[in-house]
């Protein structure tokens, strides 16, 4: 069995693949500080949880984009997995071409949602991850990562209209049911909501008239759920894109038996 870990900016996900099934998925807040032992004693409780025993893993893959906590999750699987991890960055992505300046400084969740997208929707390809930041990472028809953009989360945009004004109160991020508000709070909903649904719209317009192609769009992250329904331009919501991501490269990377 793969462990596999995505250390998000937010949240650190988990999930335990047998082949290419995904077995079982947590999530846990990647602010709160936590020792080694801690954190293994969180993961062993989740893997008990679902009768998975340890020593049933028999490989780890890492993506992570912070970086203070790589050394963690590589010393649970050496200390507690007695396993070597795979530690997934630009410079090590097996049967995907990173054509941008510096290739060791892509996310590697961004990498992984490329190989994953590509796997199954071919390309070109447009995935747009809405996270802690909002991305659009774009793999060419040859299945090539040619880069993307970065845009502030609604989360963080929230949080930072919260953060900046005095007045405005911290809000649900859900769609209200009219783009006029009538209270401060359906006005913010509106604002961030809306605003970051025609951003899409208007993000992929752009990026398909520069590949001179109507790539196909899917999208990922927390909240892709919430937005995909009011953005025509997304076929598909698949929520474990990163995690299916690492699994497909340690796969290629001879980690794990293929199927």
């Amino acid at each position: 069995m793969l462990l596999a870990i995505d250390v998000g900016n937010t949240h650190t996900v988990v999930g335990v693949f047998s082949a290419d099934r995904l077995l079982a998925e947590w999530r846990l807040s990647t602010a709160v500080p936590r020792t080694a032992d801690e954190t293994w004693h969180l993961l062993k409780s989740f893997l008990a949880e679902k009768g998975v025993a340890p020593t049933s893993i028999t490989q780890v893959g890492i993506s992570s984009v912070v970086p203070d906590l790589t050394p963690l999750y590589s010393a649970i699987a050496e200390r507690f997995l007695n396993v070597a991890p795979f530690l997934i960055d630009g410079t090590a992505v097996p049967g995907i071409r990173v054509l941008v300046v510096d290739p060791a400084s892509v996310g590697a969740d961004r990498l992984c949602n490329a190989v994953a997208g590509y796997a199954r929707y071919g390309g070109p390809l447009i995935i747009i991850d809405l996270g802690t930041a909002t991305t659009y990472d774009v793999v060419d028809a040859a299945g090539n990562y040619l880069g993307g953009a970065i845009a502030l989360g609604l989360e963080s945009e929230a949080a930072e209209l919260h953060r900046r004004a005095a007045k405005l109160p911290r809000i649900e991020l859900k769609f209200p049911s009219k783009v006029i508000g009538k209270d401060t709070e359906s006005s913010m909903q509106s604002g961030v909501m809306f605003a970051a649904a025609d951003a899409i719209e208007g993000m992929v317009a752009r990026i398909r008239a520069e590949l001179k192609s109507t790539a196909r769009v899917i999208a990922t992250g927390g909240l892709s759920a919430v937005v995909a329904p009011h953005c025509p331009s997304i076929e598909a919501v698949e929520p474990n894109l990163v995690l299916d991501g690492i699994r497909l490269i340690c796969e290629r990377a001879g980690r794990v038996p293929a199927r």
